[in-house]
């Protein structure tokens, strides 16, 4: 029982100096840096022209709570979802001239990032715990 109560108090005071989630939020920002530097690469990658400003407008967001959690998130400012998703293509007059699909270099760089937000991810729960001393 004194080994629970041990890591119980342990637990309470680690929890005391995690400073209301600011670790959390730094840690999240950090990563969302990570995350739109691989989004830029990616997109210069697929777009070719340089249309409308769009590497200009891939803007990483604040830290919010959603569903209870943390969250950061990438966007492409105003050209930035039509060249991922695609658009239709139209002239002066309206006349609809088809359809463009888009690259999807959001969800590309998405899949690319996983696998380095995990390791990140342990990485910052090791130091945390080494940090608290548990």
């Amino acid at each position: 029982m004194d080994t629970l109560d041990d890591l119980s108090k342990d637990l309470i005071s680690a929890a005391l100096t995690l400073n209301k989630g600011n670790h959390a939020k730094q840690f999240l920002r950090k990563e969302g840096t990570d995350l739109k530097k691989v989004t830029l690469s990616e997109a210069k990658s697929k777009i070719r022209k340089r249309t409308g400003g769009l590497f200009k407008s891939i803007k990483k967001g604040k830290a919010y709570k959603y569903n209870g959690d943390l969250a950061i998130r990438v966007y492409a400012g105003k050209p930035g979802h039509l060249l991922n998703n695609g658009h239709r293509i139209v002239d002066k007059n309206g006349t609809e001239h088809g359809f463009k699909e888009g690259v999807h270099f959001l969800e590309s760089a998405e899949s690319k990032f996983e696998g380095t937000f995990e390791t990140d991810t342990l990485k910052w729960i090791d130091g945390l715990l080494d940090n608290c001393g548990l």
